[in-house]
């Protein structure tokens, strides 16, 4: 087995901030709101839900999205990849989509957070349901992505 490598550890970093993100988003949607909602007040649950959120926008903001950036911009130089390439079928395309889903992700996750400070809950709700699937798709094409 050879030694684990720089790309290696910045792939594993890569990763590891998908799954924080990820697994936050599923964590907070499948088991720490509706738990939140069933074992205190309205208004209770409504404050500690607005904690939480920007708690998880603020480590997203400041952690999870310069390492997703820095991490995938770094892994995509290492693989060769370039603006032209992100047209080419495989790996190009593959890659292109993910980007644009991820952007279509982040800007769904923004928008959620400033609908929710403006008071407007249904288009909040819609939006981080939008967001989790955005990311789950990410994730689907990260998968896809052919192994280097």
């Amino acid at each position: 087995m050879d030694a684990i490598g720089l790309w290696s550890v910045v792939r594993f970093t890569h990763v590891c901030g998908a799954v924080l993100w990820v697994g936050g988003q599923l964590a907070l949607s499948a088991v720490i709101l509706p738990l939140a909602r069933r074992q205190f007040p309205a208004d209770v649950a409504g404050r500690f839900a607005s904690a939480v959120g920007r708690r998880f926008g603020l480590l997203t903001g400041a952690l999870f999205l310069p390492a997703q950036l820095g991490t995938g911009i770094a892994l995509a130089w290492h693989r060769g990849v370039s603006w032209a390439s992100l047209a080419e079928p495989g790996y190009g395309r593959i890659l292109a989509a993910k980007l644009g889903l991820f952007t279509a992700v982040m800007l769904a996750a923004a928008a959620h957070g400033w609908a929710h400070a403006k008071g407007r809950a249904e288009l909040a709700r819609a939006l981080a349901v939008a967001s989790l699937v955005g990311s789950l798709g990410v994730v689907l094409l990260a998968a896809a992505l052919p192994a280097t």
